[in-house]
């Protein structure tokens, strides 16, 4: 949709549809295109962000990076920490119409049966593992076809490298050298190629998914921020919003639903009165709906980034998205994969750490980078009176997840020393020698940074009921990765398409 489809999409002032889905996300993208399928119902999507499509640093796998920090990103950042020796850490989130679904790794990850059987346990009735089955497969084109576990025919095309750099292929063999698997999906224990959704050498996102063929009853407004929701008595009926300069009142016919992400959504809610009503008295905001979970319940997978090598010779292209393979495997702590460890085609370091390290510059390091997929740590989102928003996920603020880590440095050690590894591998590059336990908490505290994958601000069963409505509201649904209870054991790309495909079956039978 280039700029002039965009102004004729603009809706009049005063305009009303049956549905209005606030922002395009991930989530966003595929809920409004699942509704619009009805055509006797007409659906309104908006986003803060421009269009994007056809931009080179999304359409190019191998540029994601280049998005992090740019005028797309909403330049989120976890606040300094004591947990990582006083560090704030950047946390993207993409401003832009596909949202992150624009801007990530392209990962494809579904995790593991138990992670959705977790949700119901913490509350979200009737959301398990076979509940979301049928909307994983719905969304999938998978490249091996239909099966019981992957869909065929899909809005999203998902691909494993044809042609993986042999680094990423020496992960598989150093993975089966010390007894892990070949794991069927990216999330299982053991080891697999990236699942990614990359078509024709192109991201292939939500926004080219599910948006490719709009419907005449689904208009899409880009560059309008949402402000807050109106209100009659207790249902919402509306969203102002500011497009192209001018605040505007969309109102909705038969709901508002929110996906404006993790961030994003619990901000909104907290603007319309919809919160811990200590936290809006100090920020001057009336109370609407007393709901203190909003903004709390932040969850996050803290990355060490990274532990670096240097291979015995230059890299080369980047090949897909610059990542390739990865690996789960259990902590000791843990009765399921808890840890993961990708391959990167690159450094992975910040600029302190790299010349710290003397890795600028170096063609031949790359990253063998350990995740916890299963942190205990929880945080939160607050706004300021000054407009501020303050985010803390509080990574590793639980001393379980710095055992957990220190475990998968010695993994990766091990991995990297494979004879899988001996003909490829120079040695450690960062850190360069072997560390004491002492050293190695020190390294991740100095060294750990986010995974992107933050959830749980608006989680069923604390904020939102099972059927995604509001609590204590009407004609107001959130479905987006703040309704998360439990992070799952994997990106979060996935998920959130599934949660936002059976939202949209919810929302149909709702009508029914």
């Amino acid at each position: 949709m280039p700029g002039a489809d965009v102004a004729a999409m603009t809706p009049a002032p005063g305009a009303e549809y049956d549905y209005v889905v606030v922002g395009a996300g991930t989530a966003g993208c595929v809920l409004a295109a699942r509704l619009a399928q009805d055509p006797d119902v007409t659906v309104l999507l908006v986003e803060a962000g421009p269009d994007g499509r056809g931009v080179a640093q999304i359409t190019d796998p191998a540029l994601w990076e280049t998005l992090l920090r740019s005028s797309l990103d909403w330049r989120y950042r976890y606040g300094p920490s004591p947990h990582l020796g006083g560090r704030a850490v950047a946390v993207p989130r993409g401003r832009v119409l596909g949202g992150c679904g624009a801007m990530n790794a392209m990962v494809w990850d579904r995790g593991q049966p138990a992670d959705y059987d977790a949700w119901e346990r913490a509350g979200a009735k009737g959301w398990n593992y076979l509940s979301l089955l049928p909307y994983f497969r719905r969304a999938e084109d998978w490249t091996g076809g239909a099966s019981d576990y992957h869909g065929a025919g899909g809005p999203m095309r998902i691909r494993q490298p044809q042609h993986p750099h042999p680094l990423a292929l020496a992960l598989l063999g150093a993975a089966a050298e010390l007894g892990l698997p070949r794991a069927d999906g990216a999330g299982r224990e053991g080891a697999a190629l990236t699942s990614l959704t990359i078509a024709a050498r192109r991201r292939h996102g939500v926004a080219d998914g599910y948006l490719g063929r709009r419907p005449g009853n689904l208009t899409i407004l880009t560059s309008s921020t949402a402000v807050r929701l109106g209100w009659e008595s207790q249902r919402c009926v509306s969203l102002l919003h500011r497009a192209h300069g001018t605040l505007r009142e969309t109102r909705a016919r038969r709901e508002v639903i929110l996906a404006l992400g993790t961030f994003g959504t619990p901000q909104l809610l907290m603007s319309s009165g919809i919160g811990d009503p200590a936290e809006l008295r100090r920020l001057g905001i009336d109370t609407h709906t007393a709901l203190p979970g909003v903004g709390r319940g932040l969850q996050d997978h803290p990355l060490l980034a990274g532990m670096n090598f240097r291979a015995r010779s230059r890299l080369g292209p980047v090949r897909d998205n610059g990542w390739g393979a990865v690996v789960n495997w259990r902590s000791s702590q843990a009765d399921r994969p808890d840890l993961q460890a990708l391959f990167v085609q690159r450094r992975h370091a910040d600029a302190v750490a790299s010349a710290r390290y003397g890795l600028g510059g170096d063609a031949s390091v790359f990253a063998i980078s350990p995740a916890l997929m299963r942190p205990r740590s929880t945080g939160y989102l607050r706004m300021h009176p000054s407009g501020e928003t303050e985010v803390q996920a509080n990574l590793l603020a639980e001393p379980e997840d710095v055992r957990a880590l220190a475990e998968s440095m010695d993994m990766v050690a091990a991995l990297a020393s494979s004879r899988a590894y001996r003909d490829l591998i120079e040695g450690p590059a960062m850190p360069a020698t072997e560390l004491s336990h002492r050293d190695k908490v020190r390294f991740i505290r100095d060294h750990c940074t986010t995974y992107f994958h933050p959830c749980g601000t608006a989680a069923i069963g604390s904020v939102v009921q099972p059927d995604l409505r509001v609590v204590g509201v009407s004609g107001l649904r959130v479905a987006d990765a703040s309704v998360i209870p439990v992070i799952p054991g994997c990106g979060t790309q996935a998920p959130v398409v599934a949660i936002a495909e059976r939202a949209a079956d919810l929302i149909r039978h709702a009508r029914t």
